[in-house]
């Protein structure tokens, strides 16, 4: 009987006094999409966004389990006063002219002085960083859009960029509680010409080797966007398979957009062999045009001869016709290279063009880079300049790489702006909208925020000829192994004199003989 009241104990303590039927409302949330868009070129873009939202406070609250968000990203918010975190790992580079303004996160503002910015530009990406990526999702690469993340096929792309970012999020508007937001890009580029031998159409097993099976049973939205704007402007030029049972406009990046949405919760998306593989065909062969330019690109370049000065210049392109509009440029440039600021032009049209706010960091050796930051006018359809001049200098012989005829890079520069937009857009509601909508914010219906990444630099030092010191460590050894050698030989051999012998049985024998004979011994 004791042991009956005890279990029935247990029992009303684990359950709460709610009974059987009581549960706590789930306090997170999962929501992951994918977003293809055909590009004027001819390759086709992947974006896949997942977003992990928990309504804790971390850096108040004492946490101890964790159901969706990643236990190691929640101890490091709580333990370091973590207040936004953006790691990104990128392979190629977004070609804007051709492509078009690329799918890039928008963090909104820190204090200065706790912003930390660094740049790796040579680290190469591979499945080492793709593996941890993936064991931050909820449901890893087993199930939901995770499962078409295969390394074979994501890192022989022409552009490859994983990202994590952390931020919180207001729950209410006086923002009096948060939540904290983790949000894990992917962004890739196909060749399609490559993929789709010859041709622009793709399926997703064609670019993944794999299909859609079942949704992630964690996630609360789960869907697929296509891009269709140019099967609706040239008049059903292109085919979506399967098709869509809804579709979704908006204005992005100023443009009006088309998408064919896919929701993988819902059962008459994927049938009955559990198998979804959208597949995009041309009805006629597209046409060989130039592709649209965006309103705002840039290209930098290093110029100059020998081994001791260059130059740096950028340029700024604003294609606008009539509007023009502020550039925020953010240039970091490693010590090594040291700037003349006083050598600083800027020029649009053929005409000076001074910067509204300016303001420059200097380097420190071996602890700390240049640091320009400007805001630049762009004048309609104009090309802007900015050039500065360096010197290179001379590291120490340990400082060096162990290839270091290839060359030092430079962090690419950084434009952020506001371009004007073509298409008015509208407010929409964050939480009810694409995730990908809160990729490109803007601070009315008439412009929208872009921030674009420059190509990095590959800048070559003052080399020293490392084959001699080869040459005379090899000589110096051989010379003291020698001389070495044959002095420890001398001093520690040891000399000894030797009797002559007496001699054997066959003097003996002889020397009888010769008695015999009356001759003189030997």
């Amino acid at each position: 009987m004791a042991v009956a009241v005890r279990l029935a104990l247990i029992v009303l303590l684990l359950l709460g006094p709610g009974g059987w039927g009581h549960t706590e409302p789930s306090r997170d949330s999962l929501r992951e999409e994918l977003v293809i868009t055909p590009l004027p070129s001819g390759d086709v873009a992947a974006t896949f966004q997942f977003r992990t939202r928990w309504d804790s406070e971390l850096q108040r609250e004492e946490v101890s389990h964790y159901r969706l968000f990643p236990k190691a990203l929640g101890q490091l918010i709580s333990k370091y006063s973590l207040q936004e975190l953006h790691l990104s790992f990128t392979q190629g580079f977004w070609r804007t002219r051709y492509w078009g303004p690329p799918f890039l996160q928008a963090p909104s503002g820190t204090d200065h002085y706790f912003l930390r910015y660094a740049v790796l530009p040579r680290e190469v990406v591979c499945t080492e960083n793709l593996t941890p990526w993936k064991k931050l999702l909820p449901c890893s690469s087993k199930a939901g859009l995770s499962v078409l993340l295969k390394a074979d096929r994501l890192f022989h792309t022409s552009y490859h960029s994983q990202a994590v970012h952390i931020r919180p999020v207001c729950r209410n508007a006086r923002c009096t509680s948060i939540s904290w937001e983790l949000r894990q890009t992917l962004s890739v580029v196909f060749d399609a010409f490559v993929t789709g031998q010859g041709k622009k159409d793709w399926s997703l097993f064609r670019m993944f080797s794999r299909t859609l099976t079942e949704p992630c049973p964690l996630a609360a939205e789960s869907r697929v966007y296509v891009d269709i704007t140019s099967s609706k402007q040239d008049n059903e030029t292109l085919e979506v398979n399967p098709p869509p049972l809804t579709t979704y406009q908006d204005v992005i990046l100023g443009t009006q957009k088309t998408y064919a949405v896919y929701d993988l919760l819902d059962t008459a998306v994927i049938n009955n062999s559990r198998n979804l593989n959208l597949q995009l065909k041309w009805k006629r062969p597209p046409e060989n045009e130039a592709p649209p330019v965006p309103f705002l690109h840039a290209q930098r370049y290093v110029s100059g001869y020998g081994l001791q000065s260059g130059e740096l210049s950028t340029l700024l392109y604003n294609t606008h016709p009539y509007r023009a509009f502020p550039v925020l440029l953010l240039d970091t440039v490693p010590w090594y290279l040291r700037l003349y600021v006083h050598t600083l032009t800027i020029t649009s049209k053929g005409k000076e063009n001074k910067p509204s706010y300016i303001h420059y960091q200097p380097a420190q050796d071996r602890l700390q880079p240049h640091l320009l930051e400007m805001l630049i006018q762009l004048p309609a359809n104009s090309v802007t300049k900015v050039s500065i001049q360096f010197e290179r200098a001379l590291l120490k012989w340990t400082e060096y790489t162990p290839d270091p005829n290839h060359g030092f890079y430079v962090s690419p520069s950084v434009l952020s702006a506001l371009v004007p937009s073509i298409v008015a857009s509208k407010p929409v509601d964050w939480e009810e909208s694409p995730l990908f909508n809160s990729l490109f914010p803007g601070s009315d219906s008439s412009s929208y925020f872009v921030r674009l990444y420059t190509e990095p630099l590959l800048v070559n030092l003052p080399t020293p000829d490392f084959s001699m010191p080869y040459n005379v460590i090899c000589l110096t050894c051989t010379v003291v192994a020698v001389c070495y050698g044959s002095f420890y030989n001398l001093l520690t051999r040891t000399f000894h004199i030797e009797e002559p012998s007496k001699g054997g049985l066959a003097k003996r024998l002889a020397n009888l003989i010769r008695r015999a004979r009356g001759v003189p011994p030997l």
